[in-house]
């Protein structure tokens, strides 16, 4: 099975060239973050209410994208709520991001290519290898959102998540986001440790949006 992080990936892929979806940095980070800690969630490992978030098991998974923020979280020596965390987390991001393209490259559903001008690396591509695996995580998130069955956990978190930095206006057209709308903010309300977690991201990005655009 994928980690969210690397289904969160793969939605971001903007065609099978290898391209992605711009996403400004901040908002990539808390997403990523949160995907990380959410897992953690779903594995038992941590469980957040909207004061705190607390260990359950100490344990490392023997997962090199999981296992280091598992840890900051057991060494801590205070109790932080889960916007410290998402903010904590977010500067660990650019690792979480690589293993995730370096997974996905290795279960032959990417492909890593860097392209050269006068043998320079300019810029780094990762076209779909198995566009099996990319057609069917988008079509899974799409038939939950018009639809009314009940969402698997990992869905409401992906879902809340890329939704809370707004990427999911960028995978999905204007119309289908609006169409989808009551059904997104359903979905959001599903899981209390997914809320306390995409709130967070949500204020971390209005906190940055005052800071660049204060109020006259």
């Amino acid at each position: 099975m994928l980690s969210i992080s690397e289904e969160i990936m793969l939605l971001l892929l903007e065609d099978e060239n290898g391209k992605f979806v711009h996403v400004p940095e901040l908002s990539l980070r808390c997403v990523l973050s949160g995907a990380v800690l959410m897992e953690l969630a779903l594995k038992n490992k941590i469980d957040t209410d909207l004061e705190s978030l607390l260990v359950i098991d100490p344990k490392p998974l023997d997962d090199d994208i999981l296992d280091p923020t598992l840890k900051q979280i057991v060494d801590s020596e205070e109790s932080r709520d889960a916007r410290y965390w998402v903010e904590f987390c977010a500067r660990e991001a650019d690792e979480v991001r690589r293993r995730s393209l370096q997974r996905l490259c290795e279960n032959d559903i990417l492909e890593r290519q860097d392209d050269r001008f006068l043998w320079v690396f300019k810029a780094r591509r990762y076209p779909i290898k198995d566009g099996k695996v990319d057609r069917e995580v988008r079509a899974r998130i799409d038939s939950i959102l018009f639809s009314d069955e009940i969402p698997d956990p990992r869905d409401i978190v992906i879902i809340g998540l890329v939704d809370a930095c707004g990427i999911l206006k960028d995978i999905l057209t204007a119309g289908k986001y609006k169409q989808a709308g009551e059904r997104i903010a359903q979905i959001r309300k599903m899981d209390l440790i997914g809320r306390a977690v995409t709130n967070s991201v949500r204020e971390i990005e209005a906190s940055l949006a005052l800071a660049l655009h204060p109020p006259f």
